[in-house]
Protein backbone atom coordinates (compact mmCIF):
# COMPACT_ATOMS: atom_id res chain seq x y z
CA UNK A 1 0.00 0.00 0.00
CA UNK A 2 1.10 3.10 -0.92
CA UNK A 3 2.59 5.69 1.71
CA UNK A 4 0.20 8.69 3.18
CA UNK A 5 -0.69 10.35 6.13
CA UNK A 6 -4.65 10.03 5.71
CA UNK A 7 -6.48 8.12 3.41
CA UNK A 8 -7.61 9.94 0.03
CA UNK A 9 -11.41 10.35 0.16
CA UNK A 10 -12.99 9.19 -2.79
CA UNK A 11 -16.62 10.25 -3.89
CA UNK A 12 -18.12 7.85 -6.75
CA UNK A 13 -21.73 9.37 -8.21
CA UNK A 14 -23.73 6.39 -9.47
CA UNK A 15 -26.93 5.29 -10.51
CA UNK A 16 -28.18 2.61 -10.59
CA UNK A 17 -27.70 -0.42 -13.63
CA UNK A 18 -24.97 1.70 -14.45
CA UNK A 19 -22.08 -0.79 -16.19
CA UNK A 20 -19.84 1.77 -16.42
CA UNK A 21 -20.80 2.71 -12.67
CA UNK A 22 -20.16 -0.82 -11.69
CA UNK A 23 -16.57 -0.75 -13.45
CA UNK A 24 -15.97 2.12 -11.39
CA UNK A 25 -16.81 0.61 -8.26
CA UNK A 26 -14.99 -2.62 -8.90
CA UNK A 27 -11.72 -0.92 -9.69
CA UNK A 28 -12.13 1.77 -6.80
CA UNK A 29 -12.40 -1.68 -4.57
CA UNK A 30 -9.07 -3.68 -6.12
CA UNK A 31 -7.33 -0.09 -5.04
CA UNK A 32 -8.22 -0.12 -2.04
CA UNK A 33 -5.71 -2.48 -1.67
CA UNK A 34 -3.06 -0.84 -2.84
CA UNK A 35 -3.57 2.57 -2.00
CA UNK A 36 -5.06 3.92 1.88
CA UNK A 37 -8.96 4.72 0.02
CA UNK A 38 -12.14 6.38 1.66
CA UNK A 39 -14.56 5.26 -0.78
CA UNK A 40 -17.89 7.17 -0.65
CA UNK A 41 -21.13 6.28 -3.48
CA UNK A 42 -23.31 8.89 -3.70
CA UNK A 43 -26.79 8.37 -6.04
CA UNK A 44 -26.39 10.95 -9.02
CA UNK A 45 -30.32 11.54 -8.97
CA UNK A 46 -30.20 12.25 -4.94
CA UNK A 47 -30.19 16.09 -3.71
CA UNK A 48 -26.66 15.94 -2.03
CA UNK A 49 -25.27 13.93 -5.74
CA UNK A 50 -27.72 16.51 -8.05
CA UNK A 51 -25.74 19.12 -6.14
CA UNK A 52 -22.03 17.46 -6.12
CA UNK A 53 -22.70 16.94 -10.05
CA UNK A 54 -23.58 20.73 -10.78
CA UNK A 55 -20.53 22.14 -8.66
CA UNK A 56 -18.24 19.85 -10.00
CA UNK A 57 -19.35 19.77 -13.90
CA UNK A 58 -20.32 16.25 -13.73
CA UNK A 59 -22.45 15.67 -17.01
CA UNK A 60 -23.02 12.03 -16.23
CA UNK A 61 -22.00 9.41 -14.09
CA UNK A 62 -20.00 7.70 -13.11
CA UNK A 63 -18.37 11.03 -11.69
CA UNK A 64 -15.32 10.71 -8.96
CA UNK A 65 -13.63 13.33 -6.64
CA UNK A 66 -10.86 12.87 -4.81
CA UNK A 67 -10.43 15.17 -1.86
CA UNK A 68 -13.37 16.81 -2.57
CA UNK A 69 -12.07 17.83 -6.35
CA UNK A 70 -13.78 16.70 -9.56
CA UNK A 71 -11.37 14.02 -11.20
CA UNK A 72 -13.23 12.65 -13.86
CA UNK A 73 -17.03 11.47 -15.19
CA UNK A 74 -18.04 9.03 -17.67
CA UNK A 75 -15.85 5.76 -18.21
CA UNK A 76 -12.64 5.67 -15.73
CA UNK A 77 -9.26 5.37 -16.80
CA UNK A 78 -7.17 3.27 -14.74
CA UNK A 79 -4.36 4.77 -16.06
CA UNK A 80 -5.00 8.19 -15.31
CA UNK A 81 -6.45 6.91 -12.13
CA UNK A 82 -3.16 5.80 -10.57
CA UNK A 83 -1.13 8.31 -11.75
CA UNK A 84 -3.47 10.86 -9.56
CA UNK A 85 -3.52 8.35 -6.79
CA UNK A 86 0.03 8.79 -6.62
CA UNK A 87 0.45 12.32 -6.48
CA UNK A 88 -2.01 12.48 -3.67
CA UNK A 89 -0.24 9.87 -2.01
CA UNK A 90 3.39 11.82 -2.31
CA UNK A 91 1.46 15.39 -1.18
Amino acid sequence: MANSKRPIMVTILTKPQCGYCEDAHDLLQRLKGEYWLSVDAVDIQSTYGEVLAKRGGILFPPGIFLDGEPFSYGRVSERKLRRELERHTRS
